[in-house]
């Protein structure tokens, strides 16, 4: 991978969209696949549900997945024309997908996801629990009941009702992937809320891990820190985007692309002796856990 074509925050220059966030409406798009990477059929006929799967950092593990012989099922919320792209772009590797479009926060919807995967592709493997949201607030009492809801039933307990959907799935060799976050380990400030349901992802990575040790099902998870997604001008002002990753030792945000190995890695034989432990991928920053 060539990093020397990864973007800087002065390539970014402080783009802001409004809210939903929409990759297509980005500039400078964020890098999603690394076209020199042809993959090894290590995920050959398998089959993964990817949540937030149509853009960002879930666009670019979709890919990956597909290029590694993975069936995909990419679950959405609003963004149409992110899906279809997605879409389009795993079916370019030869890969099979279907989009399933709803709302995670519903677990009638997330019982429905893994029903219709099920009935797509005959079983499921690998659950990718990436969807997110975040609502910057510099005040802490500016943080209403609603934001607080908003942010734990999309952020955490979707994690739980799609992955206790999965279950009577799973079987020996499957695997659980969350999407977890570096302000899990080092708080942010203006992030409290997105910290705070962060932090609950890391323990119920570590809690579910040892739940399914003796089912020989591995829970593992990714700790991104400031990575070029749809997530960020939609809910940062133009001076944070501006300067986003600028404070990492790296000195840029990084690219989808740079995670979605892995989570290759990690739906893999290759990480067959790792459980309920953490991936930091985050420009250099030293956390511990």
């Amino acid at each position: 991978m060539n990093t020397n074509l990864m973007y800087t925050p002065q390539d970014i220059k402080g783009q802001t969209q409004q809210e939903p966030d929409k990759e297509s409406e980005m500039r400078p798009q964020p890098i999603y696949d690394d076209f020199n990477c042809k993959g090894h059929n290590r995920l050959k006929g398998k089959t993964a549900v990817i949540t937030g799967g149509d853009s960002g950092i879930g666009r670019a593990v979709a890919v990956a997945y597909a290029k590694e012989g993975c069936n995909v099922a990419i679950v959405y919320n609003i963004a149409d024309d992110d899906a279809n792209e997605t879409k389009k772009a795993v079916e370019s590797y030869g890969g099979t997908t279907v989009l399933i479009k709803g709302n995670l926060r519903d677990s009638n919807f997330c019982n429905e996801v893994v029903s219709r995967t099920i009935k797509q592709f005959g079983a499921l493997d690998i659950v990718v629990n990436n969807a997110a949201i975040q609502h910057p607030q510099a005040n802490f009492e500016d943080i209403t009941d609603e934001q607080l809801d908003d942010t734990f039933r999309t952020n955490i307990y979707a994690m739980f009702y799609l992955t206790r959907a999965a279950m009577p799935y799973l079987k020996e060799g499957s695997c659980i992937i969350n999407t977890s976050s570096v302000t899990a380990f080092k708080g942010s400030k203006d992030l409290i809320d997105y910290s705070a349901a962060k932090g609950a992802v890391t323990s119920f990575t570590r809690s579910l891990s040892q739940n399914l040790a003796d089912k020989k099902i591995r829970v593992n998870q990714v700790a991104p820190g400031p990575i070029w997604t749809p997530l960020i001008p939609s809910t940062f002002d133009k001076l944070k985007v501006g300067t986003f990753g600028k404070d990492t030792p790296l000195k840029r945000p990084g690219q989808p692309v740079e995670l979605a190995e892995a989570y290759v890695y990690l739906a893999t034989d290759n990480s067959s002796y790792m459980t309920g432990q953490t991936l930091h991928i985050n420009g250099g920053e030293i956390v511990n856990g």
